[in-house]
This record gives structure tokens, C-alpha cells and sequence, in this order.
């Protein structure tokens, strides 16, 4: 993303998050978490990412309601935002949340693997040596 881009994203994410926060009337957006948004060049698409944290299985009714919301969405952020064109918003779920969280649970039984495994190990050694001194 160019420099304006990258601006006019931060700029679309506070925002959006401020309405989200304070104004967003429908219960299905209520704890929604805007966790990205990229625009191309010519800012005239903005992608946004959203989440609710621990809640997944929300997801098709937020984007369903975001969906619904976009045409008020975007004359809110055109009033508050000095932009000649508003970009079209494009609102998906963001996994990567949840991804992370897996990652860390198989990361954490694998620890717990090897510890145990090690344990084991340990364990064969002092037993194989307790037997060479039984056979001397």
C-alpha cells in the first residue's frame, strides 16, 4: 500500500471502530473488533477485517449485518473524512485469530509431548544402567 493508502486505512479503521463502539445500534455488531483494513491504490476498495473474539461461529450473521449497514457505513465515514471518492467497503471475517490460537495449542501439547517423552527417556537410561550394575 502507498503512504495515503496506508493513512486513509488507519483512518477507516478508528472510525469504524468509534461507530462500531458508540453508535452501532444492530446487537450483531455489538463486540466486533476491526482487526485490519487494506486499500488498493486507487482507493476505491477498501478491505475490511473484522472479529469477535471467541466468537467464530458469529460470523455469517456480522457480515450479513455488515453487509446491510454498508450504505450507512459509508456516508458516515465520507462525512467524517475529507476524500473525493468514499471506497467501497468489503467486509470479511479474519480467522487468523482463531488460526493463532490453534497453532498455540498443538504447540503447547507438543512441549507437553516431549516433556513427557523426555521423562520417559530418562526413566529407560537410570533403569538400563541400574541393570549393567546388577549384572558386574
Amino acid at each position: 500500500m502507498t503512504i495515503k493508502a496506508e493513512r486513509v486505512a488507519e483512518l477507516i479503521l478508528n472510525h469504524l471502530s468509534q461507530i462500531f463502539l458508540m453508535e452501532a445500534r444492530d446487537p450483531r455488531l455489538q463486540g466486533l473488533t476491526i482487526t485490519d483494513v487494506q486499500l488498493d491504490r486507487e482507493l476505491e476498495h477498501a478491505q475490511i477485517y473484522v472479529n469477535a473474539l471467541g466468537e467464530d461461529d458469529r460470523a455469517d450473521d456480522v457480515i450479513e449485518a455488515l453487509e446491510h449497514a454498508q450504505g450507512y457505513l459509508r456516508s458516515e465515514l465520507a462525512s467524517r473524512l475529507r476524500l473525493r471518492r468514499m471506497p467501497l467497503l468489503h467486509f470479511h471475517w479474519d480467522f487468523s485469530l482463531a488460526r493463532a490460537m490453534q497453532m498455540e495449542e498443538l504447540l503447547d501439547s507438543i512441549k507437553e509431548n516431549e516433556s513427557l517423552g523426555s521423562a520417559g527417556s530418562d526413566k529407560q537410561v537410570d533403569q538400563g544402567g541400574k541393570d549393567e550394575e546388577l549384572h558386574d
